[in-house]
């Protein structure tokens, strides 16, 4: 079945055609490592593990590449603020190595709790360097590049076509220089190395043809990328925040180096998780300089397991701005917990359900492929899971083979659950038995008594041709 992804670059829904027959080049943007990943970074992660998960369903084989950005950069992507990495060595008085090494460390915790498929290939910036300098230096000769004040910028009018994947209207723009870097002769200029900056106590540097600096933030993506997918390859992802800097100066360094167009096929971005913010009456993106930062951690010390919130992700298209409160989160919960139940109760039925009916089952895998393959349309799909359970014309075997195929997209381990193993205490045993041989006596006023004691100490006995079950009960006794 044909698969439709909305191409950032066209502004579209295009069929996915891979430049190589069944293989598909994945490449994501991965996390700057000074500081823990809020939730709002999470959900670019989890929407781009559907596609991933959505181009294995349709058997293609994907080489999945994610960078971790763990060289120091500059807060904005203009080339200016406060280094991160410093920012986050200051506020925890450790080393610029130590913290990068720790928050790459708890993001990759947070993929995995949010089983998040991980990455064929996860490279460091810092272990590039190399690359960098190798893909600037093919800048330099093929023209593009100036020095100035002992940094390497890429010239952005040497490029008839800069700016076009965020559709940059460069003629109504003022092309004087910016006030907070003098040296740049086009405001969209940006920097490929330094050697000077106003952050001379950076622990990170490395000798260059150009002196002892370090790399800007955009060379990264491109070098590392072009190592492990080629100089073209398919898709780029990331989130909407990109689309007007980072991937606008990727896109333009990479085709500058190369003189291959298109340099990426396919751009797939995620909106903004936003929150409410009261005082304000308004809504406003996570971000981690906010007072908003929310983790996965600030999530479990509320009760949450991380897959709640992956659940809450799907409730809303990946192109559209999702609200964030602890209402909907709670929402989540009780339907994936609902989900669960009902998934342990159809294996249970499933041991008497032996047979299986593919042509039943096919309308419903017809509808959920339909429905992912249209740019990953996972509302439309988890509505359609609530159906599988809902309908009466499938078995339970039906619907329990069914809801392990669609869980290949869900990522909810669902293959996994099991009917949770309750201990029963010894007073309660004792009374369920004492009313088994009274009913055996047929006293029936005598066991109903036991069946109330019972209750009264929060569980439920029943019946059954074997003698009687217990099942936990709401707790009346104190």
């Amino acid at each position: 079945m044909a698969l439709f992804l909305y191409n950032t670059l066209s502004r579209k829904k295009e069929l996915f055609q891979p430049l190589h027959k069944s293989h598909a080049g994945l490449y994501t943007c991965g996390p700057t490592v000074y500081h823990y990943a809020h939730i709002g970074n999470l959900r670019s992660y989890i929407f781009e593990d559907v596609l991933k998960r959505t181009l294995l369903f349709n058997k293609f084989k994907v080489k999945h590449v994610m960078n971790i950005t763990d060289v120091g950069h500059l807060t904005s992507d203009a080339d200016t603020g406060e280094d991160k990495m410093l920012r986050g060595a200051r506020r925890e008085n450790k080393t610029v190595w130590e913290i990068a090494k720790f928050y790459t460390d708890a993001f990759m915790q947070d993929i995995q709790k949010l089983n998040i498929l991980p990455p064929d290939i996860v490279c460091n910036a810092t272990e590039h360097i190399s690359e960098q300098i190798a893909l600037i230096q093919r800048l330099e000769k093929n023209g593009f590049t100036y020095n100035a004040c002992g940094n390497v910028y890429f010239d952005t009018s040497k490029l008839d076509d800069y700016g076009k994947l965020a559709r940059l209207d460069l003629g109504a723009q003022t092309q004087a220089r910016v006030e907070k870097d003098s040296n740049k002769k086009n405001q969209h200029d940006f920097v490929l190395w330094f050697t000077k900056s106003k952050f001379q106590d950076q622990e990170m540097k490395w000798p260059s043809p150009w002196g002892l600096g370090y790399p800007g933030w955009h060379i990264e993506c491109s070098a590392m990328s072009m190592r492990y997918l080629g100089e073209q390859f398919d898709i780029h992802c990331g989130g909407i925040d990109h689309i007007a800097v980072h991937h606008t100066n990727e896109i333009a360094q990479s085709e500058a180096a190369t003189g291959k167009k298109p340099w990426v096929r396919y751009w797939l971005h995620g909106e903004f998780l936003v929150i409410q913010v009261v005082e304000k009456s308004s809504a406003e993106r996570m971000a981690k300089s906010g007072e908003n930062f929310i983790t996965i951690r600030t999530l479990e010390t509320q009760g949450y397991d991380a897959l709640d919130y992956r659940y809450f992700c799907f409730s809303t298209h990946y192109r559209m701005p999702l609200m964030f409160s602890y209402e909907a989160l709670e929402g989540a919960a009780v339907a994936r917990k609902r989900l669960a139940e009902k998934v342990i109760e159809l294996k249970e039925n499933c041991k008497k359900d032996v047979k299986v009916h593919t042509e039943r089952q096919e309308k419903y895998l017809l509808q959920f492929t339909e429905q992912i393959n249209d740019d990953l349309n996972m509302p439309q799909a988890l509505a359609t899971m609530w159906g599988v359970l809902k309908t009466e014309e499938l078995s339970a075997k039906d619907k329990y083979t069914l809801l392990l195929k669609f869980d290949k997209i869900w990522g909810f381990n669902l293959g996994l659950l099991q009917k949770e193993k309750v201990k029963i205490p010894n007073d309660v045993k004792k009374l369920a038995e004492e009313r088994l041989r009274v009913r055996e006596q047929k006293d029936w006023k005598k066991s109903d008594e036991l069946r109330e004691r019972i209750r009264k100490l929060g569980w439920i006995v029943g019946d059954t041709k074997e003698g009687y079950e217990l099942k936990r009960g709401e707790l009346l006794e104190k």
